[in-house]
């Protein structure tokens, strides 16, 4: 997950608001792109699914579809520990 670079319809779920990370994803959407990813890791995994299940069940109804799911494990840290990863692809249906 943090080897790719990251490409701009790529969103990375932090700390912020679950708000602030919807707004986000609508934003790729309207701007054109078709697909738009969402990345976390740890503790804001839960907020990325959160931001997910919002975008595609309250705001953009049937427009939106999980097209992927991804998990995973990195190694983080010195010395390294196992930190939990998640990929939710989201893609707009026509």
């Amino acid at each position: 997950m943090s080897t790719e670079a990251a490409s701009e319809n790529v969103i990375f779920i932090g700390k912020k608001s679950v708000m602030n990370y919807v707004l986000a994803v609508l934003l790729q959407f309207d701007v054109g792109n078709k697909v738009v990813v969402l990345r976390a890791r740890g503790r804001a995994i839960s907020k990325a699914v959160d931001v997910a299940q919002i975008v595609k069940r309250r705001l953009l109804g049937g427009r939106v579809e999980v097209t992927s799911c991804k998990i995973d494990t990195e190694d983080v840290g010195d010395p390294p520990r196992k930190v939990s990863t998640i990929e939710i692809v989201l893609e707009q249906v026509e």
